[in-house]
């Protein structure tokens, strides 16, 4: 028997938005299922009642869903770190999500260095840095980093930082380093752009463009 959505769902297909955000699928006794994330809400969501869909868990999924719940974001960065955080407090049972023998991953600021460096690790331990998580995705963390570092350029090396180098690495180059290498930046000033970084991570910051 072909899938036909509600008449609920339809209603709620026709007025979305196109902008990025989040979207949460529920079933009947409002009871979470799947959390996702993107860049079109409009395209994404509807691409769950399709008449094909490419998969077979999404079509066990959209059998099950009597409700959507969407929460529009200005960037695609807040939507996936709100995806991420959303996955974290409800663990929906259509999400991936790590096996119990695995630690979570976090994300580790270096605060204790001069200069610090922004990491993924499983492992918290008391070295002085900051850690932001756990979150039950690592794919989603690494993605979340390469979104960040295009705001916050920070260092990613293994140079000794002087600021007296000849020439920058190619990070600088492609505008993914603010070259404190070469003296571009100061200690002070790295270390203001990494504590609005982390301001970010704690949701107290509102979305810096380059160049503010």
């Amino acid at each position: 028997m072909a899938y036909e959505p509600t008449e609920r769902i339809q209603n709620i297909l026709a007025n979305l938005p196109t902008g990025p955000g989040v979207y949460i699928h529920k079933n009947q006794a409002g009871q979470i299922l799947y959390i996702g994330k993107a860049i079109n809400l409009r395209s994404r969501v509807r691409s769950y009642f399709q008449k094909n869909v490419d998969s077979i868990k999404t079509e066990r999924l959209r059998r099950h869903i009597y409700d959507l719940e969407i929460i529009s974001t200005d960037t695609e960065l807040e939507a996936l770190l709100l995806e991420m955080t959303l996955i974290k407090q409800h663990l929906p049972p259509y999400n991936i999500r790590l096996k119990d023998d695995k630690r979570y991953p976090y994300i580790k600021v270096c605060w204790q260095d001069p200069y610090p460096k922004v990491l993924v690790t499983r492992r918290m331990e008391k070295d002085g840095g900051r850690y932001f998580g756990p979150y039950t995705s690592v794919w989603a963390v690494h993605q979340t980093l390469d979104l960040i570092r295009k705001i916050f350029p920070y260092l990613t090396c293994d140079r000794t930082i002087t600021g007296q180098d000849e020439r920058a690495c190619l990070y600088y180059d492609i505008k993914l380093c603010q070259g404190p290498c070469i003296g571009k930046v100061n200690q002070s000033e790295y270390r203001r752009m990494i504590a609005q970084l982390m301001d970010f991570l704690e949701g107290k910051s509102r979305i810096y463009c380059r160049g503010d």
